[in-house]
Order: C-alpha cells, then structure tokens, then sequence
C-alpha cells in the first residue's frame, strides 16, 4: 500500500527557524506532495535550497494555505494572530512557533518526547513552545514521574540566535567593529551583547520578571499539567550564536540521589548524559551545534539538602528548541493518523 503523502506549507520561510524546518523535513523525511515556502513581500521570489531541491518563496495570502495539510509556522505571534485562525478554517493543521497560542486552553502545548498524548485531542492549532522551556522539560518530565517535583530554579543562558537572525548580526557586527575599532551599533538588544551578558530578554511585566521568563514559568506549568509547580526563572543573553544553557536547581518530594537522577536520565529519549568532573566532562553550547540531543551534565547534589539536585543543561535553540520539536510534531500527528 502506498504511503499517504501531505501537502505541507512552512511560514516564516527564510528566518534562522524556517530555514532549519526546511532541512529537517527532509533529514526526518516528512511524506509530502508538495512544500510551500510562504514569507512576507520582501522575501517573496527569493530562492532556498536543500541538496538538490530549489524552492521559491511565495508572499503568503489567503491561497497560500488552498490544499495544504500541515503549516509550519515561524513568523512571530502578529503573523500568527493573522493566519493561523485563517489556515483552521481551511482545514490545516498549523503548528505554531510563536507565542501566540500557546497558553490557550485548546490549544496544545507539546514536546513530543513529554504530551504527545495532548495532540490526540487537538483542534488544529498546535503550539510549539518556547526554545528554553522545551530542553527543561525534557529533563523535569522524567525525575518527575520517578520523584515528584516540588521546585525548580532555572537560571537562562541564551544564544543571540534565539533572537533571530538580526540576533546573530548584530552580535557579528559588533564583534567586527570591535577587531576594526569602529563604533558599536546597538539596534536589537537593550545593550551591547559583544562581550557581555544582559539579564533581560523581552520587555519587564509589572512583576519584574521579563516575558522571556514568565513564559519559561507558565509553559513548564502547562506541559507538565502542574498548574500550582513552585517555579522561578532568570533568562540572560549571552554572546554565543548557537546553543541556550541552563542551571537547574530541583527540589523532589523525597531524597535523591546524583546516581538516581543519572540513572533515569541515561534511559529517556533524546537525552545525552555528559557528566564526568573528573576529566571536566560536561556540555558547552559548542557541543550542541551538531547534536539533536538535550544535553545535560554537572548533576550533583545541590548543598541545600538531599532532597535538592542541582544540574547543567544544554540544547541546540534553534533545532530542538524550534524547528526539530515542531517538525518532530507534525511527524508524530501523520503517523499517529492525527491529520
């Protein structure tokens, strides 16, 4: 029996994201008819390549989403707001990158390797979370199931391309300008990101915490279904171009140990254990840039009591953290029979 091909559309075509969800349909071999390349007027008409496949870009429009089956989408929330609603009524499954939808009651919020089960019940509209709470969860699920979590701190350590290509410029530029003794630009971020760190990513709430990390806090809740998890994050910019890191403290309801937690980690899927201090063995960003796995390393116990594990975890933003998760959905809902 022949295998059911789909038609599928990617918006947001030419940014860091939709360029990555090109490749990875075609390294995860999505079956499809046919692939739309959809972005907005400026980048309409220009070419994009995979091996020997060429791809013209199409401005997006209402006829874009005619026939199609799956969307993947990587526009920001405003685009989304737009088409996303639109692609629904002409019966497509729009996976959505952005922010827009992901907190919404119906729509779910899925790491496949966590919720898969929340896909069964959809209604079109699939969010794709966001890049640092994607890599947590992936580690929290487990050591929750095995020892019940009662608390989590979470300190960021985010690549500029988490922001974009403008991210990855702008960082190149002032580099450049830095070796040439040229004044620096800032256009992007708050401050200088050559040679520094910024603790803000995204604009401050009336809370003090900035939207980058209440999304971390409100979407760990959602996708583990803990509504009441005791949580706090701090997301900081860093000048690397690939790779976010993070620093977890967990709290469990009873004492672990490192072995334990190693233990269970070593056996879930897509989880790579780098973790031998005795020949400074743990994962960097470096090692992320080749590497579809979340890595985690530094698991020890945290000195403020053996109920307390403290752990270092590393992920490719752009692919895990994007395009990969979102195209690792569309792959689960076509063999699952979900569209």
């Amino acid at each position: 029996m022949p295998e059911h091909k789909y038609n599928l559309a990617i918006l947001g075509a030419t940014g860091a994201v939709g360029r990555e969800m090109l490749k990875i349909v075609h390294q995860l071999k999505l079956p499809y008819n046919e692939l739309r390349l959809l972005a907005s007027s400026s980048s309409a008409g220009s070419i994009l390549k995979y091996d020997d496949k060429r791809f013209k870009v199409e401005e997006v429009s209402p006829e874009s989403f005619k026939n199609i089956d799956i969307c993947l989408a990587s526009a920001g929330s405003a685009i989304s707001k737009i088409w996303a609603p639109l692609a629904r009524k002409m019966g497509v499954v729009f996976i959505d990158n952005s922010s827009a939808f992901r907190l919404d009651d119906d729509v779910p919020l899925v790491v496949p390797e966590v919720n898969p089960q929340s896909l069964h019940n959809h209604h079109q509209i699939i969010g794709n979370p966001n890049c640092s709470t994607i890599q947590l969860v992936q580690v929290l699920h487990p050591l929750h199931a095995a020892f019940t979590l009662k608390r989590v701190i979470v300190n960021t350590y985010q690549s500029v391309s988490g922001a974009g290509k403008k991210g990855i410029e702008e960082l190149e530029n002032q580099l450049k300008a830095q070796i040439e003794g040229l004044p620096l630009e800032i256009r992007h971020f708050p401050y200088q990101i050559a040679g520094n760190v910024i603790p803000q990513i995204d604009v401050f709430n009336e809370n003090g915490y900035t939207g980058e990390e209440m999304k971390i806090i409100q979407e760990t809740r959602k996708i583990l279904s803990f509504p009441d998890l005791a949580i706090t994050a701090t997301a900081v910019r860093v000048p690397v171009v690939y790779g976010h890191s993070e620093s977890v403290q967990l709290q469990f309801q009873k004492p672990v140990s490192p072995d334990q937690v190693r233990k269970i980690l070593n056996n879930t899927p897509n989880l790579q254990i780098m973790d031998d201090p005795n020949s400074n063995l743990y994962p960097t960003s470096l090692n992320s840039e080749s590497n579809d796995n979340t890595l985690v390393g530094r698991v020890r116990q945290d000195l403020l009591g053996d109920d307390w594990i403290s752990l270092w975890v590393v992920s490719n933003n752009l692919r895990k953290g994007a395009a990969l998760n979102a195209v690792q959905i569309a792959d689960y809902m076509i063999k699952n029979h979900l569209i």
